[in-house]
């Protein structure tokens, strides 16, 4: 850790343990400053730039969060995890926007997930073999989409959503409710470590945290916080997660719920969410229909210089796989393609025919960049209308 980052960890952290600070003071804060040292450094003045009132600022400047700082920074440091802080670009912008985000992040995987467009599914612990079945189904259907799948590493639909996701090159990533040298539920062991080999696992908690259950209703804000939508598979009329249901809604994400038989008290919570406005999905392509736009939108973030690609490909110069018969294809004048595709996405199309379906992986050695950049331009260029997606990864122009 440099030096600059060491100091906006430790500005993170004295924020953190202020007594009396929460999310929403911290976001208030730190809107005003280009750093959180900066923020730090400037505290006495914090009342009269109306950030924050003048008592919570003087308590801040009395240092009682100072013990707990430096006993987290000192547990942090024997810990093998990336820190994000908040003004660290790898900070998933998506989760700045709820209005209580949390100031930091620890994680351990691969962090380009926390760009992808995600899909949070809940659900209860104990639950029914139809709502596993339909969660495997659902959330293997998201990633082979290319959508990341969000949850929060329990046991039962949890860990089935997980497992789906990570089927696919959508992957998944799991939110903790404690520190992540805390490995709980100790039955879920071998996702975690799959997360962390081939997903992500992040947590806002320090090093230590046991998994009480105070922390699980924060960590369900980040869940709901990192996807575009949320997707309750099989809850009870008290379960918990119809509290991220309820942290969606208030974050402007959308919410769906799957439907069980009547009379099934593990499905209640998800009737009563259908009853209240939220989606009734059957299928991953519900999801995605709803979400469609917002789906543009993020895809649309995706760099113009992909990695893995010294420059754009012109079209012209990508042989398609199947060039040969599209050379003696029909004189049928080829369908205009819209002026707003970057070189990327017309690269990606020149790989393609309308009379043949190339597999995603096929098209990911073609054209030599990363897979989940070739899944979201296939996205992109499937909710334009330009692509089509067939059973088993293949693709071909619509």
């Amino acid at each position: 850790m440099t030096l600059d980052a060491a100091k906006e960890f430790f500005s993170c952290l004295a924020l953190r343990h202020t007594p009396g600070l929460g999310p929403r003071s911290w976001k208030s804060v730190l809107a005003g400053y280009e750093s959180a040292y900066a923020a730090v450094s400037d505290a006495r003045h914090w009342s009269g730039r109306k950030l924050l009132p003048k008592n919570r600022a003087e308590v801040f400047l009395a240092e009682p969060w100072r013990p707990a700082a430096e006993a987290e920074y000192r547990a942090a440091r024997s810990v093998s995890a990336c820190i994000l802080t908040w003004f660290d670009p790898r900070y998933p912008q998506r989760l700045k926007e709820i209005p209580d985000p949390p100031v930091l992040l620890y994680a351990v995987g691969d962090l380009s997930l926390l760009r992808n467009p995600s899909v949070a599914v809940v659900g209860a612990r104990e639950c029914t073999l139809l709502g596993l079945q339909s969660v495997e189904r659902i959330s293997s259907e998201l990633s082979r989409f290319g959508i990341t799948v969000v949850s929060g590493l329990a046991a039962g639909i949890d860990r089935q959503a997980h497992l789906a996701g990570l089927s696919g090159i959508g992957r998944s990533i799991a939110v903790l409710g404690a520190g992540l040298d805390v490995h709980y539920p100790p039955e879920n062991e071998d996702v975690r470590q799959a997360l962390e080999h081939h997903g992500l696992v992040v947590t806002e908690f320090g090093p230590g945290t046991r998994p009480e259950a105070r922390n699980f209703p924060y960590r369900n804000r980040i869940i709901s916080g990192l996807s575009l939508g949320v997707l309750v598979a099989e809850a009870a009329a008290r379960s918990g997660s119809l509290i991220t249901a309820r942290l969606a809604a208030e974050q402007g994400r959308e919410v769906f719920a799957l439907p069980g038989p009547l009379g099934q008290p593990t499905f209640a919570g998800c009737h009563k969410l259908i009853k209240q406005g939220a989606a009734l999905v059957e299928s991953a392509e519900d999801i995605v229909r709803t979400l469609r736009y917002q789906f543009s939108a993020e895809l649309a973030r995706v760099p113009k210089t992909l990695p893995g690609a010294a420059a754009p490909v012109p079209p012209q110069t990508l042989v398609r796989p199947s060039a040969a018969r599209t050379a003696q294809a029909s004189a049928t004048p080829p369908r205009p393609l819209p002026a707003n595709l970057t070189d990327e996405e017309r690269a990606l199309l020149a790989q393609l025919t309308t009379d043949g379906k190339a597999h995603i992986d096929t098209l990911i050695q073609a054209l030599g960049w990363e897979s989940h950049i070739v899944s979201r331009r296939l996205l992109v260029l499937e909710m334009q209308g330009l692509v089509r997606q067939w059973p088993g990864m293949y693709y071909s122009l619509t």
